[in-house]
């Protein structure tokens, strides 16, 4: 969930964070202010989103701390493409060798190192990373005993994808979802040339995340879903610190009215 243009990275987006458990076999091995999940499978590892280019050798050192060696992450995918996402993602493929899967949306974005679209914080450039197979809305990747599904919901980028995956939680199963960002963040909505349907695809994306569920909501910026202080809760005692089944929808009804505003404010400034 890309931010607005800042002078400088907040210093929390690189500071570092021990990696935790979240549920079943997912795990958290982002930063205090920039999330990457590892997801372990009976063949291997899935990472979904890379944070910065300056932390890659701390997201490897967060996956090996696990017990998990670089050359066992398999998959590589990211929720979309900007740099505080994506940046240490080619490194981090170089290392591993895992492959690359993202959406056509994000594909030209992905491999000429640079996000797309008018906005008011310009290019973010990031070291380009070749995809090694474009995924489709609402297929499946698996890696043994672990499937997650792919939903494409653009607007934040053209190619923006949340995942989904059912895991069992101590028993339960529960379905997680890996929610690709729903904010503005500094996207122009109106007149926008390199992205001339972003606005109804924010719309689309609204109506779609609306219809579906979700037991355990994560997000790339993990305070959008309080993601930390949720593993707090849960060492503190509270087992089910992660699972709130009606995050989604508050999350898509709140980030709704924000977009809504921000059209209602840029046509307003489109007006003679």
């Amino acid at each position: 969930m890309a931010q607005p243009v800042l002078a400088h990275d907040p210093p929390e987006w690189s500071e570092p964070a021990k990696p935790f458990h979240i549920a079943s076999n997912v795990y958290y091995v982002g930063t205090q202010g920039l999330a990457a999940y590892l997801i372990k499978s009976d063949e291997g590892a899935i990472l979904l989103d890379a944070t910065l280019a300056e932390n890659a050798s701390q997201i490897e050192r967060n996956i090996e701390s696990l017990g998990v060696p670089l050359r066992e992450v398999k998959l590589l995918l990211s929720d979309h493409t900007h740099a505080d996402h994506v940046g240490a993602m080619a490194q981090l493929k170089r290392d591993t060798g895992a492959r690359f899967l993202a959406s056509e949306g994000d594909r030209w974005a992905l491999e000429n190192g640079r996000n797309e679209g008018d906005n008011n914080y310009g290019v973010m450039p990031f070291d380009p990373i070749p995809v090694d197979e474009v995924i489709s809305d609402g297929q499946q990747v698996r890696l043994g005993d672990v499937v997650l599904t792919a939903h494409l919901t653009p607007g934040h980028t053209r190619g923006c994808t949340s995942w989904s995956m059912t895991v069992d939680d101590r028993g339960t199963p529960r379905q997680v979802l890996f929610l690709c960002s729903i904010t503005v963040a500094g996207n122009t909505l109106v007149g926008n040339q390199a992205y001339p349907g972003i606005a109804d695809d924010y719309r689309a994306t609204f109506a779609k995340l609306a219809a579906m569920r979700a037991d355990i909501v994560l997000t790339s910026h993990p305070e959008m879903a309080d993601v930390l202080e949720r593993a707090a809760r849960r060492d503190a005692g509270d087992p089910d610190a992660f699972v709130e089944p009606g995050l989604l929808s508050t999350l898509v009804k709140d980030f709704k009215a924000a977009f809504e505003d921000a059209l209602k404010e840029q046509e307003a400034g489109k007006r003679p």
